[in-house]
Order: C-alpha cells, then structure tokens, then sequence
C-alpha cells in the first residue's frame, strides 16, 4: 500500500512534457521513456513525499495511480517528487516516466474520417 500515490477525486492529472536538464538524468535506463511533471494539490504533501523517499531508499518503486479522462485506472512510476507551499496550499509536484506512445488521447479533429 505505500508504493502508490492515489489520485482520490477530481479531474486527471494533466501531465506536462519536460526537458530541464537535471530532469532527464532521470531517464537512464536500457529503455526510452518520456518525462513528465504533474502538479497535484495535497494536505500532506511533504508525507507522501517521505513516503517516496522510503521506497526508494529500500529500493522499491512508487508509482502515481489515477484514473484517465474516459474513466480507466492507469499507473505510472515516479521518479522524483518535491513538496511545495504555496498561497493555494499544499502541492505535490510529481516527474513521472511514460512510454512514448502514452498519450491521453488522439486527436480526430482535422481527420476527414471522422468528420459528418
């Protein structure tokens, strides 16, 4: 139960591409994945940002589990997280790794197919 992070209620998470630097040494593995940094408002965010470290100090993984814009439950592993206060309050920011083909989903709106 403490190798997950779980988006409870509210919309998905929108997940924006990254390309700082320090970030894509996050991204060496034998395998290509894209990063992507997602912004999540919390109570306790400085937890579940020790609840990763935890993991990863014993070298496990942790991963963000949510539910996708037609309703289906995904997971994706984190590879860095960081607790943040702001005026809003609480907020989680969470660099995920995905597969390149991860996408949330297609757009239809300029193909002819698909027009009536």
């Amino acid at each position: 139960m403490d190798d997950k992070i779980t988006i409870i209620e509210g919309p998905p998470p929108e997940f924006e591409e990254v390309d700082d630097g320090w970030a894509l040494g996050l991204n060496e593995s034998p395998t290509l994945f894209d990063l992507a940094i997602t912004h999540l408002r919390t109570f306790n965010s400085e937890a579940l940002v020790e609840r990763c470290h935890r993991a990863w100090r014993s070298h496990g993984s942790m991963y963000l589990h949510y539910r996708n814009h037609l309703g289906l439950e995904e997971r994706a592993p984190i590879v860095a997280a960081r607790a943040v206060e702001t005026p809003e309050g609480h907020m989680l920011l969470l660099w995920i790794r995905r597969t390149p083909d991860e996408d949330d989903l297609p757009d239809f709106s300029d193909d002819d197919r698909f027009q009536g």
